[in-house]
């Protein structure tokens, strides 16, 4: 077992990550809930607020990391090989939903920092790691123009689906869970077309072979 007192500043972020969520759904993503979870999990105060120097915006990014890895774990590559791959992206969302779930009020708080001016950049950079976490687990390798379509495609369809989280009072979250499955289909129907307008593209005379005919006849 590993002394709390040996721990690097990242792994104490780790380690302080749930604890400062469960606790920011009462007093805040603040020093108070940064404190309560490290008398806790027994770490040094000092060493706590060292690990998250730059304040609120890092806790919520070390707790959004934790939550990433949750689910992850929860829906490993080998199982999500073996589905479709509109059943990987929805199963990847509804974990992270589901890692989501006990600290929906500390997630809402986290938003509402996240939406500051200030942080707008933070909050972005902190979604668009969260949707590049799920097309890789769930098996994406494209590098073209498609790495970041796709990314940005799922980017808005999940920033839908936390709203709908988090006004959702049905039972087990199956209203989220709908608003998801439509939204994920829109994501294939239009990956769909767009592949479609590729292979169109592929197949249309080239302009620029054309004109090299025109200038330089074959003899």
């Amino acid at each position: 077992m590993t002394d709390v007192h040996d721990l690097t500043l990242d792994e104490v972020r780790v380690a302080l990550a749930d604890g400062i969520a469960s606790n920011a759904a009462f007093d805040g993503w603040g020093d108070e809930a940064r404190d309560m979870a490290a008398d806790a999990a027994g770490i040094d105060r000092d060493i706590a607020r060292l690990a998250f120097k730059d304040g609120p915006v890092a806790m919520i990014d070390a707790w959004f990391g934790a939550i990433d890895a949750a689910m992850v774990a929860a829906v490993p590559r080998e199982q999500a090989a073996a589905m479709k791959i509109r059943q990987r992206i929805t199963a990847l969302v509804e974990a992270r939903l589901e890692a989501l779930s006990p600290n929906r009020e500390a997630l809402r708080r986290a938003l509402t920092i996240l939406a500051m001016p200030q942080n707008a950049a933070s909050g972005a950079r902190l979604g668009w790691r969260t949707v590049d976490t799920i097309w890789a687990q769930a098996g994406d390798t494209a590098t073209d123009y498609n790495h970041y379509t796709k990314r940005a495609t799922l980017f808005a369809v999940y920033a839908a689906t936390i709203a709908a989280f988090l006004n959702d009072e049905s039972e087990g979250h199956a209203d989220t869970s709908a608003f998801l499955a439509r939204r994920i289909e829109g994501i294939m129907r239009f990956e769909k077309w767009k592949a479609g307008v590729v292979k169109r593209g592929e197949n249309m005379p080239s302009l620029s072979r054309f004109i090299g005919r025109l200038r330089y006849p074959a003899v």
